[in-house]
C-alpha cells in the first residue's frame, strides 16, 4: 500500500496563470484584487491542498471540496505581498499521505507606479504630473500657421514621474490621435521630441482653440490619463500664405 502511494504523487502539473496580466505583467489596477488561476489535473481529488508561493513566500491555499474537481481553481494573492519588480509565482498539490509536488513556475513583472505619478481622485480625466506639451515660441504666442510646416511641425514633452521604457505614448491633436514609438531606456528621462506630421494637422483641420495632450501606457497598461491640454490656434489654409 505504502509503494502504490508514492506512486500515485508522479502527475504533472501545469504552471499557474494570472487572467489580468497586461503585455509583461500586473499593473496597480490588477493589484486590487490579484488573482492566480490553477487548472485541474487529472489526478484532482477531494481533499488535495493547494498552497500558492509568490517571490518564494506562501500567500494563499485552497482545500479542494467535491465540487471543486475539474474546475480551474482561483486564489488571490494579499496586495501587502506586491512589490514592483519582477517575480515568479508557483504552487505545490499535496495529496492525504504524499509528499507535496511543485508545479512549474510563472514568471512576470509587477509595476504599480503609475507614469505620472499616482492619480488624485476628483482630477477627472486629467494627470496633474503630466505636463502641458510645449511648441516653439512663436507658435506658443502667433499659433500654428502653414509656414511652419517648411521647417516642420515639433513639439515636446517633458519627462514624467515614472518614465520608463517601453513606455507608449498617444498624442492628441483635437479628435485626431497619433501614436509614438515605444520609449527605449536611453528616453527614460529626457525630453521627447514629436515631429508631428502635416496631413494630420490638416486633417485635424483649423481651430482657434484647438487642444494637444497626450496620455502614456506602461509595459503593463497602467494608464496615465491625459495630460492637461495646451490650447494652440491652428491656421493651415496655404493659399493665403503664398498671397502674402
Amino acid at each position: 500500500m505504502i509503494h502504490t502511494s508514492v506512486m500515485t504523487q508522479s502527475f504533472k502539473l501545469m504552471a499557474p496563470y494570472l487572467p489580468q496580466s497586461n503585455k509583461h505583467g500586473i499593473g496597480a489596477l490588477a493589484a486590487a484584487d490579484l488573482q492566480v488561476h490553477i487548472d485541474p489535473w487529472p489526478e484532482m481529488d477531494c481533499g488535495d491542498l493547494i498552497e500558492l508561493f509568490w517571490g518564494g513566500c506562501y500567500a494563499a491555499s485552497k482545500l479542494l471540496s467535491e465540487s471543486d474537481i475539474g474546475h480551474t481553481s482561483v486564489l488571490h494573492v494579499p496586495e501587502s505581498f506586491l512589490r514592483s519588480g519582477k517575480v515568479k509565482t508557483y504552487y505545490r498539490v499535496t495529496k492525504i499521505g504524499s509528499e507535496p509536488i511543485k508545479s512549474p513556475g510563472a514568471k512576470l513583472w509587477v509595476k504599480l507606479e503609475t507614469p505620472g505619478g499616482q492619480l488624485v481622485s476628483g482630477e477627472g480625466d486629467e494627470n496633474q504630473g503630466l505636463a502641458p506639451v510645449t511648441f516653439a515660441e512663436s507658435v506658443m504666442q502667433g499659433g500654428l500657421t502653414a509656414r511652419h510646416f517648411d521647417e516642420g511641425v515639433q513639439l515636446t514633452l517633458d519627462a514624467y514621474p515614472n518614465m520608463d521604457a517601453y513606455d507608449e505614448i498617444t498624442l492628441r491633436w483635437g479628435d485626431m490621435r497619433l501614436d509614438l514609438p515605444a520609449l527605449t531606456q536611453d528616453d527614460v528621462g529626457m525630453p521627447i521630441v514629436v515631429d508631428v506630421p502635416a496631413e494630420l494637422v490638416r486633417e485635424a483641420g483649423d481651430d482657434p482653440h484647438l487642444e494637444v495632450s497626450y496620455c502614456v501606457i506602461d509595459r503593463v497598461g497602467n494608464n496615465s490619463r491625459w495630460a492637461p491640454p495646451r490650447l494652440i490656434k491652428v491656421e493651415t489654409d496655404m493659399t493665403d500664405e503664398a498671397e502674402t
